[in-house]
């Protein structure tokens, strides 16, 4: 008998391993799912400059926009959207703005960074998501930005949330969400009961309830031209109270700076990119 005990035992899963697998394989699907989605866009950016640029293949367009995204170091999809969207440049011109002139970036302290010089747009979206989830008092948040070609908001960031509610909610659109209301309003939304409040569809409203979030406080990352740029969402396990006004003081000059600085981000550090990405393709 402890023979076969011992056999039986010696035969069991290591579940701690198992766990840890299934985590490593729902995490490879995700980003999966994430190269699917943006694909569509990336193939369009390489075709606009394959025909632009008079490259032998797609491949080529491809490899241009790879090393101008790693040496701009910003992503490949944010680089892509650049170039699907900008107007076209003079291919006779050697600048794709000539005359553009280049503006120091705008403060973050509200987010904490001291030196705007040395952050990449990954760092002030963490560290945006960090200050939010510090000044509402949970572990729980999203921040998403704008897409414009599709309308509506892409999470980038996140932490806390199930890996269920990433995949729903990965792209979200003009309706049927609380961020997707903030959006529209420009101003802070506090959803303070996810179980009645109607804001929700109810498939929406069912994800975020299986997430273990009753209430979350969405602010909209603010330029100053009024545009939204960007959202970031805490959420909270039990229905929420009204917000101190100190803490609302604190998350909408958080969600301006940020606001500001990715606009300036767009105007200066993805117009670099471009710019370099149409030197490359001018030599090809």
């Amino acid at each position: 008998m402890k023979e076969t005990d011992a056999a039986g035992a010696a035969g069991e899963p290591d579940v701690d391993a198992v766990l840890a697998e299934v985590a490593r394989l729902r995490e490879e699907v995700r980003h999966l799912q994430a190269r699917v989605r943006s694909r569509p866009l990336i193939s369009h950016a390489q075709g606009i400059l394959e025909e632009r640029y008079q490259l032998p293949d797609a491949e080529s367009a491809f490899a241009l926009l790879r090393q101008a995204s790693q040496r701009s170091n910003i992503k490949l999809r944010v680089l892509a959207e650049a170039v699907v969207r900008t107007p076209r440049p003079d291919h006779h011109k050697e600048l794709w703005f000539p005359g553009r002139t280049r503006q120091p970036p705008p403060p973050l302290y509200a987010i904490g960074v001291e030196d705007e010089e040395s952050v990449n747009r990954s760092t002030v979206l963490g560290a945006v998501l960090s200050q939010s989830l510090a000044v509402t008092g949970t572990d729980m948040g999203n921040v998403q930005t704008v897409d414009r070609d599709a309308q509506g908001l892409r999470i980038e960031r996140h932490t806390g949330l199930s890996e269920d509610f990433v995949e729903f909610f990965a792209f979200v659109g003009q309706s049927g969400t609380s961020c997707a209301r903030a959006a529209q309003d420009r101003a802070l939304t506090t959803v303070y009961d996810v179980a009645t409040d109607p804001v929700f569809t109810e498939q929406a409203r069912q994800a975020i309830l299986a997430a273990d979030s009753r209430a979350c406080h969405s602010v909209p990352l603010v330029d100053d031209e009024g545009t939204c740029v960007g959202m970031v969402s805490a959420h909270l396990q039990h229905p929420a109270a009204d917000l101190h006004p100190a803490q609302v003081k604190a998350l909408i000059a958080t969600g301006r700076q940020v606001g500001r600085w990715l606009t300036w981000h767009e105007r200066t550090v993805v117009a670099d990119a471009l710019e370099y990405l149409h030197a490359l393709g001018r030599r090809a």
